[in-house]
């Protein structure tokens, strides 16, 4: 029919007795836009004739309420074609999808090649970073749960390193234990290069400082 009215439900309706304004929004963001307000020419006539119906009342207040039913069905109608105007206005920056019906803003919220809104088809790229990022979260997390036994550690502690395995028996080690489980070694035991003297680290074939092999 001629006279039905398109609506949506992403919509507020700002109107006042003294014209119309509306605002749309996203679905999905909840951003969007807000029409100019459009003025109601009958509210200032009607304005006086209320006035004039206060103060005096008989004849006044009878016109007033005449007009007053007379301003409602004005204003109703003045509404009705406020809101279509708004409606044409708004309607290309939204778009509807047609997976799940919901109005998406088509600046921020809508795959313009998939033609599905972000919601049904997300872009790839920002998935695959966010998963990247949660990812990156995760194992940082992952690492900062150190063992019981460790949390005492110092810096001192860390800087002298922790042996993975025994270098004498070549046994993993669990734990930042003082002792090799296996053969007893003592793993926290000190050694320097018989050439240069310098500090060698647990299970090096090497010497850092000269490059001597070690014994």
């Amino acid at each position: 029919m001629a006279g039905e009215i398109e609506f949506t439900r992403n919509y507020s309706d700002l109107s006042t007795d003294n014209g119309f304004q509306f605002e749309f929004f996203c679905d999905r963001c909840g951003n969007g836009y807000r029409t100019e307000f459009d003025t109601f020419g009958l509210s200032a006539a009607t304005n006086v004739l209320d006035s004039a119906s206060g103060l005096l009342g008989g004849v006044f207040g009878r016109a007033a309420d005449v007009t007053q039913r007379a301003k409602s069905a004005a204003w109703e109608k003045a509404s009705d074609k406020a809101f279509r105007k708004a409606a044409e206005q708004i309607r290309p920056r939204f778009v509807q999808c047609p997976r799940c019906s919901a109005w998406m803003c088509r600046d921020h919220c809508w795959n313009e090649k998939k033609g599905l809104c972000k919601q049904c088809a997300p872009d790839l790229g920002v998935e695959m970073a966010a998963a990247q990022a949660s990812r990156s979260v995760e194992e940082v997390w992952a690492h900062a749960k150190m063992a019981e036994e460790d949390k005492h550690l110092t810096e001192a502690d860390w800087r002298e390193g922790i042996t993975a395995s025994c270098p004498k028996c070549g046994a993993p080690q669990a734990t930042n234990a003082k002792f090799c489980p296996q053969c007893g070694a003592d793993l926290k035991a000190v050694r320097h290069c018989s050439q240069c003297g310098a500090r060698l680290q647990p299970g090096a074939k090497f010497c850092s400082g000269c490059g001597a092999p070690v014994s």
